[in-house]
């Protein structure tokens, strides 16, 4: 066996077996991994059910919903307009949503750009991250995974009328900031967001599985839950408190399937693991030609600093996940410079430049799958393979 063979043949093995432990151990009902090195595909590995109760098993080609995996794919769509001149980072987004105007505390209004938006360092913030009785609770504000009623405007609306966390670059807080990316894609392309998507990223990079809405509830794999200490079908509406929350995540897996639902573009999509390897690979590759290079390490740059802790300890924040900057402070095989985030329904990606690797990770679990033992062990048996 040559050299890649034995590779290949050892990153799905351990992989493999990953997965394989976490569907028996009822950690996950079910998932996929991906494994690309050097653009190619060496590990492809699928575990586990679509549907337990059905025993329909998951494979390869299963569609999620995405959560924040959708953020990556909104964020190459805004550097593919950059790339063609129709947006430009650091100009006010008033241009183009001027009625999106938030406030300080003390009343000022500063201007906040597309550079702030994408590295969530607007003072924006989620609903769930903020204390019972917040003022995004008393505004009725959509962190984009529930049935909510209202127009993506109407939404951004209401963000505008709860103050801004701190003054815009100076520090950082993950939020509903690529949400108003979206608007900002609507209205500098004059289509809806999904056509947008379409026409920027989906047909030049010959994607088939992304959307924000799809009829038929046996197109995506059912979703559940582990907060309750086992495995149940995530029911409808659902909230979720994380591990290390404040307040509730409030799911409706029914949204993708309701027509209406505002376009999220932080939180809105479905997908294959697949479509999301192939955005993933156009960064890693600075560009691939899709996108000029040097916007393409923009995207993957730690534009907020470590110190700020956009993930944790060690990772900093650029354009479309957190950018690992000391990997001994929390003691992961990868290499500085890794770009990597996740999806609340129970998903996790990566790409490693240093040693050129892209990793995919979709699970149909919550919190697991997201921010459980799961994406560890998958990361801890890539690198174990690859050596």
């Amino acid at each position: 066996m040559s050299e890649e063979g034995r590779l290949e043949s050892e990153v799905g093995r351990r992989v493999r077996a990953a997965l394989t432990l976490a569907v028996n151990q009822a950690r996950i009902a079910g998932g996929v991994v991906l494994v690309a090195r050097d653009g190619e595909v060496i590990a492809q590995e699928a575990a586990g059910f679509a549907n337990r109760a059905l025993a329909i098993p998951i494979h390869i080609g299963t569609c999620f919903r995405l959560a924040s995996v959708t953020k990556p794919v909104v964020s190459l769509a805004t550097m593919k307009l950059v790339d063609l001149g129709a947006l430009s980072l650091h100009e006010p987004i008033k241009r183009w949503l001027p009625y999106f105007r938030p406030s300080l505390t003390d009343g000022r209004v500063p201007e906040i750009t597309l550079h702030h938006l994408l590295s969530h360092s607007s003072g924006l913030s989620y609903r769930f991250q903020e204390p019972t009785g917040s003022e995004y609770e008393q505004l009725g504000i959509s962190d984009g995974l529930d049935c909510s009623g209202l127009s993506l405007e109407e939404n951004l609306r209401r963000l505008a009328t709860a103050k801004l966390q701190f003054e815009p670059g100076t520090a950082w807080r993950y939020s509903l900031a690529t949400d108003v990316v979206g608007a900002i894609i609507e209205r500098a392309t004059g289509c809806a967001l999904s056509d947008a998507i379409d026409e920027l990223i989906s047909g030049p990079l010959g994607l088939d599985s992304l959307a924000f809405y799809v009829q038929s509830e046996s197109a995506l794999a059912v979703p559940y839950a582990d907060s309750t200490g086992q495995l149940m079908v995530m029911p409808e509406p659902a909230e979720v408190v994380p591990p290390e929350g404040v307040s509730a995540i409030r799911f409706s897996p029914q949204r993708v399937h309701t027509v209406g639902e505002f376009p999220s573009g932080g939180a809105g999509m479905v997908g294959a693991a697949s479509d999301i390897l192939k955005v993933l690979e156009v960064v890693r590759k600075d560009g691939a030609g899709f996108i000029k290079a040097e916007l393409s390490l923009l995207m993957s740059a730690a534009h907020v600093g470590a110190g700020l802790r956009a993930q944790c300890d060690g990772w900093g924040f650029g354009y479309m996940g957190a950018v690992l900057t000391d990997p001994s402070v929390m003691k992961t095989p990868q290499r500085v410079g890794t770009v990597g985030w996740g999806g609340v329904y129970g998903h996790n990606w990566f790409f490693d430049p240093t040693n050129g690797l892209t990793v995919v990770s979709l699970t149909n679990t919550t919190w697991e799958g997201v921010g459980g033992r799961f994406p560890q062990d998958v990361r801890d048996a890539v690198y174990a393979a690859i050596g």
